[in-house]
């Protein structure tokens, strides 16, 4: 047995070390947390211009394997079939899949006019956060841009 303990004496925090160690981590949880709560505006924002650099990329890539096989209908890519109109990908499902969207992570809006709109799902407003894929007109590429990325919340 200690000689050293004295029945009654026993050791621990007071109430005002408690207190001040709980104020001390509030205070830290509050300057900490501004810094992580928009993470996920980032994280759709990233995600959009990864998408929009996936189109881009299929885009040339269709557009090469159609001046090669001398294409002016479709192309195979890796088991798709991309309609082709002057010789660049269609807007449609066939150049999403191209591009490796996946509908679980991404809307794509029905084509009107050659015009197909690809947002990130999980955002407040959706159409503050996509942009368009447009046919490419005679002797040109497609135009693929920004709606809006200001606002990927």
């Amino acid at each position: 047995m200690n000689k050293n303990f004295k029945a009654g004496n026993q050791g621990g925090f007071t109430l005002i070390e408690l207190i001040v160690v709980i104020v001390i981590l509030g205070i830290l949880a509050a300057t900490a947390l501004p810094k992580f709560a928009d993470l996920g505006a980032d994280a759709r924002l990233a995600s959009l211009k990864a998408a929009k650099g996936a189109v881009a990329s299929a885009s040339a890539m269709v557009h090469a394997k159609a001046l090669v096989a001398n294409s002016d209908s479709a192309v195979d890519m890796e088991g798709t079939s991309v309609a082709l109109t002057n010789r660049y990908p269609t807007a449609g499902a066939a150049l999403a899949a191209a591009a490796g969207l996946s509908d679980t992570d991404y809307d794509f809006t029905s084509v009107a006019n050659g015009v197909m709109t690809i947002k990130v799902k999980g955002a407040v407003d959706t159409a503050k956060c996509a942009f368009t894929y447009t046919n490419a007109a005679a002797n040109a590429a497609p135009v693929i841009a920004d709606v809006a990325t200001v606002d990927c919340k």
